[in-house]
């Protein structure tokens, strides 16, 4: 289950580029919350503790609003193409009990049978969950799985209380033998001995001259 952060938070009424990049260059991030029917709010947050925040999957954290408290997962964060900033964060409202449908990290655990790999087809796992009991990652064990092995979501153990929303048939891991590439070994051969042939003719030619 993911951590519950506390964050204390500051509601905006200024908005705009310039007012945006202000708020940034004060270490604070520009957001906004909405849901459950409620006028979305619009927040800064604290530029630090997001930034550690947002680095987990479905990030559940109870926002302090000028002393009134509330509960909210990380929706979108959006950043900078090249600089990789945060811009903006969306944020959701969450109710203690209710139920989400959350997309969770996949992640393969263990070793194939020797001289196999693991490939992940699905790098996430749609699934209906408690608000605050969103996992941070599902895995799947691959331990001593043989080659032609096919694990699909309906096949994978998900957490207590949770249901699976994706397609039961979505392949998740598949376990294969790499193939060796001969293609380029025969090609190489094919074009030295392409290389030789006109080398050969000139050498048969001054032969018989």
């Amino acid at each position: 289950m993911s951590e519950q952060t506390t964050l204390t938070t500051e509601v905006r009424t200024q908005f705009g580029k310039g007012f945006a990049r202000r708020l940034r260059a004060a270490h604070k991030i520009p957001a906004v919350l909405y849901g459950h029917g409620t006028e979305p709010v619009h927040l800064a947050l604290p530029g630090h503790e997001t930034l550690l925040l947002v680095r987990h999957a479905n990030a559940l954290v109870e926002l302090d609003i000028e002393g009134t408290k509330q509960l909210a997962l990380v929706k979108d964060v959006q950043r900078d193409p090249v600089r990789q900033v945060i811009e903006h964060v969306d944020l959701v409202v969450v109710k203690k009990g209710e139920k989400l449908t959350v997309d969770v990290p996949v992640v393969v655990t263990g070793e194939p049978f020797a001289g196999t790999i693991a490939n992940l087809d699905a790098m996430t796992l749609s699934i209906e969950v408690e608000a605050t009991h969103i996992p941070e990652h599902i895995e799947v064990d691959v331990e001593g799985l043989e080659d032609g092995t096919h694990i699909t979501a309906a096949d994978v153990k998900l957490p207590e209380g949770a249901t699976l929303v994706a397609d039961p048939e979505t392949l998740v891991v598949a376990i294969s033998t790499p193939q060796l590439d001969t293609t380029s070994d025969a090609e190489a051969e094919a074009e030295g001995e392409a290389a030789e042939a006109p080398a050969a003719e000139a050498a048969s030619e001054e032969a018989a001259e």
